[in-house]
């Protein structure tokens, strides 16, 4: 089911929509709560900031994206 999840046409690109936006989502999240200051990004090293808000972006789309085409093709799948 795995396989047949992730090769099903448009996964991958739902995958990366949605972890663009929920980078960026976080991001602006964390920029709010920090007060509206870049200090988050200049405090530490904002290229590992950048790959792990990447990373975790990635991981939350494809879960959320496998889910999403899984249940679809559970749906549309003939019962025994």
């Amino acid at each position: 089911m795995f396989k047949k999840v992730i090769n099903t046409p448009g996964f991958w690109k739902s995958v990366f929509a949605l972890t663009i936006a929920s980078a960026v989502l976080f991001t602006i999240i964390k920029w709010a709560l920090d007060g509206f200051d870049f200090a988050f990004l200049t405090d530490g090293d904002p290229l590992l900031f950048l790959v792990l808000v990447l990373i975790g972006s990635f991981c939350y789309g494809f879960l959320v994206t496998f889910g999403k085409f899984r249940s679809k093709l559970k749906e549309n799948e003939p019962r025994e």
